[in-house]
């Protein structure tokens, strides 16, 4: 079977941006309750997670500014539940990986990974908390708020999130996993009572993004309003998240998946595939696709392949570059493991289009439903068949342009994603 020509397309809608994110960070600190609950002298905690938040370093260093003005002691502390194959070690290296270290922020990075048993929540489950955030003053975090990938609720990723999984390292993040989605969507807020209670957590600085993965949104949301104030900044989250425009796809190709990307590699809120076992696909996930192929795990991802198995197809280079240390840990833990099942391999990425045009039921060519994406966060352009040009037309939101090219393989089989995507993270990869 031939595989199709491809048409870029880009999204012209302007979402809200952030352009000068120093200053941001600083008002929205200065201007808090947050802030003006730390005292001169107090050692306090600033909780940074494993996710590829634009302008993190930055982000991060700026709250370190703030705080160290403010005549307290701070200290970067890894929030990342299990990551990093559980290991002190493997978190401080994803830490670094995001520039945040000792040398760019100026203070300390802590990485332990023992934790505290605190008390018990209503369901009669211990409650876990990172040592160094117990011993700390004061402990604040700098997260996402986003759309979950594994469950619907009303604090899916967020600040609720990394003070209860991320803070509560591999015991806390094994206790609500083994729950399945029931631990995070329903157990999780309740764990996050006795915190607010029983530890020294002040508040978190929210990052919302835009569809071009661009900081969108800041806000400081104190301690006392956290649990009434984050599902309104999820709701906002889900409106300004990107989004493939398609309601059924015959193949989706995806240049690389990886943690950087999504904590399920894939994330299913883009792809339309929750693949959870026990839990039946939600009628309302779009687009709706027959085969997914993913060439390549990113460098970022340390190995980690957590959710390759989203995709159907791949290649030997990306099942290679899988570290079993972290992969298994992360997903032992996280107890989803349908996700990370290995597909069929293939040499090369040809082969392994190729072979799901071939299985992608539709034989008629010309009406082959094809999109390449360069990843599952970084969604301003892709590129399509024919046979979706006419639902693009439609769509106010998205441009079809003139460029039209058959895929770009290199001498060795494999695609050039740079040429197709020349602003990605792959492509700015040094």
């Amino acid at each position: 079977m031939n595989i199709p020509k491809i048409t870029r397309i880009h999204n012209l809608a302007t979402p809200p941006e952030i352009k000068d994110i120093p200053s941001a960070v600083r008002r929205n600190w200065m201007e808090s309750k947050t802030l003006k609950r730390v005292k001169p002298g107090q050692r306090i905690a600033i909780g940074c997670g494993s996710r590829g938040i634009a302008e993190i370093a930055t982000i991060v260093k700026t709250t370190v500014e703030v705080f160290l003005e403010a005549g307290t002691k701070p200290f970067i502390l890894a929030a990342m539940g299990s990551h990093g194959g559980a290991t002190a070690e493997g978190q401080r290296e994803l830490l670094a990986s995001y520039g945040i270290t000792p040398e760019k922020m100026g203070v300390p990075v802590v990485s332990d990974m023992n934790s505290e048993k605190i008390g018990l929540n209503s369901w009669g489950e211990p409650v876990w908390w990172d040592c160094n955030a117990l011993r700390a003053d004061g402990v604040i975090t700098v997260s996402r708020i986003k759309p979950h990938t594994d469950y619907r609720g009303k604090y899916e990723s967020g600040i609720t999130k990394m003070m209860v999984i991320g803070l509560g390292k591999r015991e806390g993040a094994a206790q609500h996993h083994r729950w399945g989605w029931k631990g995070l969507q329903q157990m999780l807020p309740e764990t996050a009572k006795v915190l607010l209670d029983k530890t020294p957590f002040l508040g978190g600085l929210a990052i919302l993004e835009n569809a071009h993965d661009k900081t969108a949104h800041l806000q400081v949301v104190d301690r006392d309003e956290l649990l009434d104030v984050e599902p309104g900044l999820l709701d906002r989250a889900k409106a300004l998240m990107g989004r493939i425009p398609f309601a059924e796809l015959d193949v989706l190709i995806i240049g690389e998946i990886g943690k950087n990307y999504s904590g399920a590699g894939i994330d299913p809120n883009v792809v339309g595939r929750l693949l959870i076992e026990a839990a039946p696909e939600l009628e309302t996930n779009r687009p709706r696709i027959t085969r997914m192929v993913a060439l390549e795990v990113a460098p970022e991802s340390h190995g980690n392949a957590t959710g390759i198995g989203i995709a159907d197809l791949t290649t030997n280079r990306a099942l290679a570059s899988i570290d079993p240390i972290p992969f298994r840990m992360n997903n032992l833990t996280a107890c989803f493991l349908w996700r990370s099942k290995l597909p069929l391999g293939f040499e090369t990425d040809r082969e392994c289009i190729q072979a799901a045009i071939e299985t992608c039921w539709q034989p008629i060519e010309e009406r082959r439903k094809l999109v390449i994406i360069p990843n599952s966060l970084e969604l301003s352009d892709m590129w399509i068949s024919d046979a979706l040009h006419n639902e693009i037309k439609n769509d106010p939101d998205w441009e079809l342009t003139s460029e039209t090219i058959s895929l770009p393989f290199m001498s060795n089989g494999n695609l050039d994603q740079k040429r197709l995507f020349p602003h990605s993270v792959q492509a700015r990869r040094k």
